[in-house]
């Protein structure tokens, strides 16, 4: 684990400039360094840097960047490659001299061509600069676990692990990308490809982008290009199904102790996140399986006794027999971080989860340097309430259309009938919209962004891509391509770098993903109950009283802090000259949303009024702003 960076660049940039690069990401990375650049073809210069938090092989050998016996290839990479060792033995013919897996990526390279990604199994962003080719190549994971970002300037592109070393970069305009905010504000995250800053992208989850240094007019400079994807990865899924439940709960149980072996080897200490849930009890209980020690587990929980859950990790730690740590977390450690949340995340992120995951990833710190988590469940096995509710949604979707047609005759219309509806019926019959089918939300939230931003195009609209009849499913898939990468694992990423800690997530190994899409979807919601399979494979290991009640999950009071001790903060945010001067928002209805609601808090359950998030991730950028644009 790392952070990578660098450029390919006709401008002049130093190394004195890339050091200075590659140092804003020191959390990453505190073990070692290593910055070079090269001369190339075209008038360019390659420069590759990292900064190394060392995992695997802990000597020198590990250094980046890291060059091929034939010095036809140098590699930077941040992640982990999980088969390695497997890889290794076809490639036998390959000099190495080191324990790592990043000198596999480099005779993976040399053997099989670009295409060699397919082969890796792991978390990863890489780059690579082929001399002879005079080409370089970025390359993201799967699903999105590793960051990797890049900034095109004319002809020049400069990447890195987080934003920070191209903020950094001689001549970066930090010029803001206004079409984002209304997205974040809504979403609470900036999904792929965009990012903050007009000029930046992310490179999106199974992409390789390729930089030819030296091209004719038949070949693009620049072009990306995808190895893996959920829509052609759930479409053979689905053509190969496994219809016995029996047979499938044997096969995707071993799959699974099979990942969690995997991300078990390292050179140094390693444990897991414990929350007492399904997803985390699981895979610390397949981590206990596999060693010989007491596992090593962590878990928080809170004074306020609504919101914790720290009783339940404990039984389950107990019953396995781990090693457990827990520390129970005060309202003011929590607020102490908010302040910190723009410095780690360093592009807008309002998922307030983001406090808690920072303060778990702290504790875990402070005995081991990796941590294995039970992201992905939800979204692979259909665990979020959402889509309990779409279920629901998708049944009375006929009704609602009536609903709706006769709410629009003359006289019905005027005497706006929809708004005399519950909350629930209104929203079922104000869904007609296609494109947007299982992303169900209330009016008021659309008319909110339209005053505040001018625009409420704030919902994704390639649920049609997927052609999926079922709600539940294509919400699923949507929220793997979206929600996942873009909120879930970022906010993981950032939470445990912050303190130099590797997360690795199982569920998330391609295996385990790819099998998934081979199950019936019965198998995973099963008369209403959510997560069937994993349920039951837990149940192996751990007695169903110790597992079976509602989940709470990580979060924070934010209308008491909105309302309390950030409210001067949030006040003089939104003071309509300030918001004015600044240009990015509707001062009078923003400034008008957040007196109101000051004033009367959210609405609460059933009234399409909780406007505590939108509030929050209005918050959120403005300290981001403070911090990156007034820089």
């Amino acid at each position: 684990m790392c952070g990578i960076s660098g450029f390919i660049s006709k401008r002049r940039i130093t190394l004195a400039d890339l050091t200075a690069m590659n140092d804003t990401m020191y959390h990453r990375g505190p073990n070692d360094s290593g910055v070079e650049i090269y001369d190339a073809a075209g008038g360019y210069a390659v420069g590759f840097a990292q900064r190394r938090l060392s995992i695997m092989d802990l000597s020198p050998l590990g250094h980046q960047p890291m060059h091929a016996a034939d010095k036809r290839v140098s590699v930077v990479f941040n992640g982990e490659i999980y088969n390695f060792q497997e890889l290794k033995k076809e490639l036998s013919g390959y000099p190495f001299r080191s324990q790592c897996d990043t000198e596999v990526i480099l005779a993976a390279y040399e053997k099989w061509g670009i295409d060699c990604v397919s082969r890796f199994n792991g978390m990863f962003a890489i780059a690579l600069y082929d001399r002879d080719a005079q080409e370089v190549y970025l390359v993201r994971d799967r699903i999105g676990k590793k960051p990797l970002y890049y900034w095109e300037d004319g002809e020049n592109l400069v990447f890195a692990s987080e934003l920070k070393p191209i903020l950094a970069c001689p001549g970066f305009d930090r010029k803001l990308n206004p079409d984002i905010l209304p997205v974040f504000l809504y979403q609470q995250y900036i999904p792929e490809p965009d990012t903050i800053f007009e000029q930046v992208k992310k490179l999106c989850p199974g992409t390789i982008l390729r930089f030819r240094l030296q091209s004719d007019n038949r070949q693009k400079k620049r072009e990306c290009f995808s190895y893996w994807s959920i829509k052609e990865s759930y479409q053979k899924g689905i053509a190969d199904p496994v219809t016995d439940f029996s047979q499938a709960k044997a096969e995707l149980k071993a799959i699974l102790q099979k990942s969690v072996k995997s991300r078990m080897e390292a050179d140094v200490p390693l444990g897991t996140f414990l929350s007492g849930g399904y997803d985390s009890s699981l895979m610390t209980a397949m981590a206990q399986e596999a060693s010989e020690a007491p596992v090593k587990t962590f878990s928080i929980g809170f004074e306020e006794k609504q919101y914790d859950e720290s009783g339940y990790a404990s039984a389950v730690a107990k019953h396995l027999g781990t090693q457990h740590t827990e520390e129970i977390i005060s309202e003011k450690q929590m607020l102490e971080l908010v302040e910190s949340i723009p410095q780690y995340f360093d592009e807008p992120m309002a998922d307030s989860s983001e406090i808690p995951t920072m303060l778990v990833s702290a504790l875990a710190r402070k005995q081991v340097t990796v941590a294995l988590s039970g992201d992905g469940g939800d979204e692979f096995f259909c665990g979020y309430q959402m889509y309990q509710k779409l279920g629901q949604a998708q049944k009375l979707d006929a009704a609602g259309a009536l609903v709706y047609g006769i709410s629009q005759l003359p006289g019905l219309k005027q005497a706006n009938l929809l708004g005399r509806l519950p909350f629930s019926v209104r929203t079922i019959a104000q869904n007609r919209d296609k494109r947007y089918k299982t992303q169900l939300c209330s009016d008021k939230y659309l008319v909110c962004m339209k005053n505040l931003t001018g625009t409420d195009q704030v919902r994704f609209d390639r649920e049609l891509d997927y052609n999926v009849k079922n709600w539940q499913i294509r919400r699923m898939l949507l929220d793997m391509d979206t929600y996942l990468p873009g909120d879930i694992l970022c906010k993981v990423d950032r939470a445990s770098m912050k303190y130099s800690l590797e997360a690795r997530c199982p569920i998330l190994d391609q295996r385990v993903m790819e099998y998934s899409f081979r199950l019936p979807h019965s198998f995973k919601n099963h008369n209403g109950c959510q997560k069937y399979i994993l349920k039951e494979i837990a149940y192996d290991y751990i007695p169903r009283e110790l597992l079976d009640r509602k989940k709470t999950g990580f979060s924070v009071p934010l209308d008491k802090w909105l309302r309390g001790p950030l409210k001067n903060k949030l006040t003089d945010y939104a003071s309509p000259a300030f918001l004015k001067q600044q240009g990015l928002f509707n001062a009078d209805a923003t400034a008008k949303l957040i007196t109101d609601w000051l004033g009367a808090g959210d609405g609460g359950a059933y009234t399409g009024s909780n406007y505590s998030r939108i509030i929050w991730a209005f918050f959120i950028f403005q300290q981001w702003a403070e911090r990156y644009l007034q820089a």
